[in-house]
């Protein structure tokens, strides 16, 4: 139950001080409390006994009014301190997580969708940080206040009558720790529902177009209503064990009263002890139905907590597969190699890529075209390491990639995947991305050999116009070449261009082409595409099919070959001059 404890040791023990002071402090504000519930059992013997004077009155009341002030001005201290650590826990995680998913490659996003990671990094975060301020006061609290309140009526009423009234505790502990056992399982498979949910909603508004072209908008209403429905009826299966705990906690805190008044009117009655005792001790009962109440409380949130950093720690462990154990720098750009690699998804039995032998001199342009599905995008992505390596050896200028350390790696490579990925902000931020010190001629020489300088003239804002979530206020065109821009102005030693220019005409295209063999002329570029007219100039040119290199050579001497390349290339030719 309280392995939730164990696994924030090491937060606790960094910010020992905080906690250290907080938990001092609240044990001093315990020790306070007790004294008004003293001081009027004296007051009320003192009555009784016609033994209370008026100065001793003064000094009761003024002792009673000093005991409140001092320990609610303590309740605000520890109270700082456990809540403000709460927040200090929550950015920890959120910071370690966010570092976690910035490390990780394909492989670990094809098992986690985006909404639940969402749901992993908010609410399960929110649920753990509670006991790093609402749990450790409840813990340390409740329990210790339950404490010193037990030994107050021990030593200062009767031991005969306070283990009377505590016999009834044993058993509710039992029906709590089954209760809680069951919260944990519960509350897990809601968050995971909960889970499901984000994931709808991400898809829903990111395909919100096809949604409403295909009209679907009532399907899909009805689906998510049904996953709503879920997580409801997961939610009140968790609200239905939390809804016991306090009834059980109120029958046994009656039985308690029962003991006390019974027991306690025998035992005046026997002079054992005296009215403003009995009263005193009246009170301190009453005093425990928060600290029990509490208990109660605190176990049902070590359950969810423990239940939240399962699901946590179930990212944090797992990685990529891909290993980070490089430790060579790649000094120039040298020849890109691969021998014998052969390679497979992890999800998939079929070959992806097979014994591929392929060579890229340094400062040549290399063109990979091919059937869809024939291996193109495969090829860049083992060189990028975004899935562990199949079988062979991929190296640049001899050093093999998996000696190379993960930066020295990626600081080699620009590259526009075939999703123009694009962030919420302006033209110009999205662009810088590429190189955070760029300047503005270094922008504006970029967005010219992407051929976007026209279109930055219409804008409103020019390079400060905002583009939207994902750039939804430009064409996909434009996205293409805002992304084409954004790799450019890296200057990078390897430039990989993966179907980039699918979006734009035939005009825009050549343009491009033509800018980047000028600015490019001694640097490796690698571009896929399925429009050949965009690697015609290209020093190599590859077909590929079924995962395996089918044809290679010039544009001329692929020409020449009467293959796949000719064929596809006339037949694009001429839907050209129609």
């Amino acid at each position: 139950m309280f392995l939730l404890f164990k696994k924030l040791t090491p937060f606790f023990l960094e910010h020992k001080k905080r906690y250290g002071w907080a938990i001092f402090a609240m044990l001093i504000g315990n020790g306070l409390v007790l004294i008004p519930p003293f001081i009027v059992g004296q007051v009320i013997d003192g009555i009784y006994l016609d033994k209370l004077t008026d100065s001793l009155l003064m000094k009761q009341v003024l002792l009673f009014v000093f005991s409140i002030v001092v320990s609610y001005g303590i309740e605000i201290f520890w109270g700082y301190q456990l809540f403000g650590g709460k927040n200090v826990l929550t950015r920890q995680l959120r910071k370690q997580l966010m570092n976690h998913f910035l490390k990780m490659r394909s492989i670990f996003y094809r098992k986690f969708r985006t909404g639940d990671l969402m749901a992993r990094a908010t609410n399960d975060l929110d649920a753990i940080s509670e006991m790093a301020g609402y749990g450790i006061m409840i813990a340390m609290d409740s329990t210790a206040f339950f404490g010193v309140i037990l030994l107050t009526m021990f030593l200062t009423v009767s031991w005969k009558l306070t283990l009377a009234c505590i016999l009834p505790l044993p058993i509710l502990g039992y029906l709590l720790k089954v209760l809680g056992d069951k919260v944990h399982i519960r509350y897990k498979e809601s968050q995971d529902a909960f889970a499901e949910i984000n994931d709808e909603v991400l898809e829903s508004v990111e395909g919100i177009r096809v949604i409403r072209a295909y009209g679907r908008q009532e399907a899909m209403s009805a689906q998510f209503d049904e996953k709503t429905t879920n997580v409801l009826q997961k939610n009140i299966s968790v609200a239905k064990i939390n809804s016991a705990f306090q009834p059980l906690i109120k029958i046994t805190l009656g039985i308690s009263y029962v003991l006390a008044f019974g027991l306690g009117a025998i035992m005046v009655s026997k002079n054992e002890i005296t009215i403003g005792q009995l009263v005193a001790f009246q009170v301190y009962l009453s005093m425990l139905v928060w600290p029990i109440q509490s208990i109660g409380e605190l176990i049902n949130l070590l359950q969810q907590g423990n239940a939240s950093m399962d699901r946590v720690m179930e990212v944090l462990n797992t990685d990529d597969q891909m290993g980070h154990t490089g430790e060579k720098d790649i000094l120039e750009n040298g020849t890109i190699t691969f021998k014998e690699v052969t390679f497979s998804y992890p999800d998939s039995k079929q070959l992806s890529l097979k014994k591929i032998n392929l060579e890229i001199p340094k400062n040549t342009t290399l063109g990979i075209v091919g059937k869809t599905g024939s291996g193109k995008t495969t090829l860049v992505r083992q060189l990028l390491k975004e899935y562990p390596r199949g079988k062979g050896l991929i190296s640049i200028g001899g050093v093999p990639i998996d000696a190379v350390k993960p930066d020295q790696l990626s600081s080699k490579f620009g590259y526009v995947p075939q999703e123009h990925i694009l962030f919420s902000g302006t033209i110009r931020d999205n662009i810088s991305f590429g190189r955070k010190d760029a300047s503005e001629k270094e922008i504006n020489e970029a967005l010219h050999l992407a051929n976007f300088d026209r279109d930055i003239n219409k804008m409103p804002n020019g390079l400060d116009t905002q583009i939207g979530e994902k750039g939804i206020s430009l064409s996909g065109g434009q996205k293409q070449r805002i992304a084409i821009a954004r790799a450019l102005i890296k200057n990078s030693a390897i430039l990989i261009l993966d179907d980039s220019l699918s979006a734009v005409d035939a005009e825009t295209e050549k343009n491009i082409i033509t800018n980047l063999k000028k600015y490019r002329n001694n640097k490796t570029t690698l571009i896929i595409t399925h429009r050949l007219s965009s690697v015609y100039h290209a020093k190599q040119i590859i077909v590929m099919d079924n995962g395996a290199i089918i044809e290679r050579g010039t544009h001329t001497e692929l020409m020449d070959k009467k293959g796949w390349y000719e064929k596809q290339f006339i037949r694009q030719q001429l839907k050209e001059e129609e």
